[in-house]
């Protein structure tokens, strides 16, 4: 299958095969693989606001909250995605953060 430019926010959990609103992230894959980011972001989206009414309850801290810890998850999955079709920029990005291993 042909590989398309794929443009990804983390910022803004968005994903889009023409550049448009802003991105951080210029990826070459195909463009069903790029739904595997618009399912990432989703569940983040809905992690995140399941953690906003708990974050009302300083009970639980954040080192102990299984939800904190998807969604540190799935950001992890992203940027090993971003960092497999990305360009050398965008890899020496990833490699440069604290939780990445190859």
């Amino acid at each position: 299958m042909e590989k398309n430019n794929v443009y990804v926010s983390v910022a803004n959990l968005t994903c889009n095969l023409q550049p448009g609103s802003s991105y951080e992230f210029v990826l070459k894959m195909e463009p069903l693989k790029a739904r595997v980011f618009m399912k990432l972001f989703n569940q983040m989206q809905q992690l995140e606001s399941s953690n906003a009414f708990r974050a009302h309850m300083p009970f639980i801290p954040y080192h102990l909250d299984r939800l904190n810890h998807e969604i540190d998850n799935r950001l992890k999955k992203v940027y090993a995605l971003i960092h497999e079709f990305g360009d050398e920029e965008a890899k020496k990005f990833v490699e440069q953060l604290p939780y990445f291993t190859r």
